[in-house]
């Protein structure tokens, strides 16, 4: 694996080094020693699917608050989408900037979120899954979230989502 700093701390674009022979390729995902000799120790507790049929689904941007927060690794395993991270640390000397990466099942890329730092995506293709290891695990009712078109964090998204939830659509203006 290959780790590779964003401008947001903690925030790490870590790409697969696919050994490959005429049976195909294999590469390896997640190794905890990894982690560690890049600096970002992570050993995931649980691992979710998100299946994302139609293109243009926006999910996030998501996080949870401590004392539930988690890092998450998340990957395309199927599809491709436009994957941002959001420093919600206010003691981050990079507080309310973002970061994004394309993700795609062929390029084999993740993004490792760290905690404080919110999550969303928007699909770029059809039949796009989304592969997530978090630690901690999830712990439903201290979920949180802010408004993926907030005007105080100048997301730019590469276009307008066709699909987002209810709930992901109105949440309120992050307030500094």
């Amino acid at each position: 694996m290959r780790f590779s700093e964003t401008a947001i701390a903690g925030v790490m674009v870590v790409d697969i080094e696919p050994r490959q022979d005429a049976r195909g390729a294999f590469a390896r995902l997640h190794c905890p020693d990894e982690f560690a000799a890049a600096g970002h120790p992570f050993v995931p507790v649980q691992t979710s699917l998100s299946r994302n049929p139609h293109p243009g689904t926006l999910r996030g941007m998501h996080y949870q608050p401590g004392p539930h927060a988690e890092t998450k690794l998340v990957r395309a395993v199927r599809g491709r989408m436009f994957d941002v991270a959001l420093d919600l640390r206010a003691a981050s000397p990079t507080y309310r900037q973002w970061t994004s990466a394309e993700l795609s099942a062929e390029n084999g890329r993740a993004l490792l979120i760290p905690q404080g730092v919110a999550h969303g995506f928007l699909t770029l293709e059809a039949d796009t899954d989304v592969l997530y290891q978090i630690s901690p695990a999830f712990q439903p009712g201290h979920e949180a979230g802010v408004r993926w078109d907030d005007p105080a964090f100048a997301i730019t998204w590469p276009t307008a989502p066709a699909l987002i939830s209810p709930r992901d659509a109105t949440y309120p203006d992050h307030r500094a």
